[in-house]
């Protein structure tokens, strides 16, 4: 599942051809949103929001369109006119004079008075956007020492989108191992000062991921791993998806295990586990 910044990234391509632009023709793939399609005809996006791994298609006559990419749904942005070769299935099509931008495979799409949005299930239940501006590690730190989450392990509090929203698998094993944080911990039994570490951690993850279009590992590593030449796939992160392979701080090897029915990465000499 794409995490927050793959979403943000994606709703970057969408803002380029769709912000301020007339919509001339919008389709969408669910019998019962069809009737929707000429309320947005002639319509102007005035702009693109992402909150965690949601994005608002925002109009000026008030509506937006809420959308989530879930499992397997995947944006697409072509010259209009030049669908993309693929067997996916089209579920939201929005068209300008020169672009179309189309969302494949998602299910989870629905219309909103722009002025009820915050109602949505979701985004009503959702903690702040890990991409947000105005998101600080105190706020971090903060909700983490809160009731709701203080007791529970950290591998569990960082795939709910109620703490941070936009925080998925491959963010969770780096945020943690950045902060050198075993996954079974607890909030409430961390120092201050880990506590604001793994704040701290969560931030920089998020956005250095957004910036560098999906790598976590440290920009002068990123640029020394990329004149090897190797896969993108295999030089993009810190932890993730390395099991077996040695620990780029300290050369231990790292171990995969499973928590909430999701993989988890960890280096136990970075990252020691708790005392039983």
């Amino acid at each position: 599942m794409p995490e927050g910044p793959e979403i943000r990234l994606a709703a970057d391509k969408i803002a380029d051809v769709l912000e301020n632009k007339v919509i001339e023709a919008v389709s969408f793939g669910q019998p019962k949103m069809m009737r929707y399609a000429e309320d947005f005809q002639g319509q102007t996006v005035t702009h693109i929001e992402t909150r965690g791994k949601a994005m608002l298609t925002h109009f000026n006559h008030g509506y937006t369109i809420y959308s989530h990419n879930q499992l397997y749904g995947i944006w697409k942005v072509s010259k209009r006119g030049k669908f993309p070769k693929t067997n996916r299935t089209l579920r939201l099509a929005l068209h300008t004079d020169t672009h179309s931008a189309l969302l494949y495979s998602a299910s989870d799409i629905s219309v909103w008075l722009t002025e009820d949005i915050e109602q949505h299930p979701f985004l009503a239940k959702i903690g702040p956007d890990i991409l947000s501006d105005t998101l600080e590690w105190q706020t971090i730190k903060k909700i983490l020492k809160s009731k709701e989450f203080s007791g529970r392990r950290l591998s569990s509090v960082y795939l709910d989108q109620g703490f941070v929203a936009g925080i998925g698998n491959y963010l969770r094993s780096e945020i943690l191992f950045d902060a050198g944080i075993h996954h079974d911990r607890k909030a409430k039994e961390l120092s201050e000062a880990e506590l604001g570490k793994l704040a701290r951690s969560t931030l920089l993850m998020g956005r250095r991921s957004y910036e560098t279009r999906g790598y976590t590992v440290t920009p002068r590593l990123a640029a020394s791993l990329k004149k090897t030449k190797s896969p993108y796939e295999n030089i993009r992160f810190m932890i993730f998806n390395r099991d077996g392979l040695p620990c780029r701080n300290c050369e231990t090897t790292i171990i995969r295990e499973e928590r909430n029915s999701r993989r988890i990465y960890y280096c136990p000499e970075c990252q020691k586990a708790p005392r039983s």
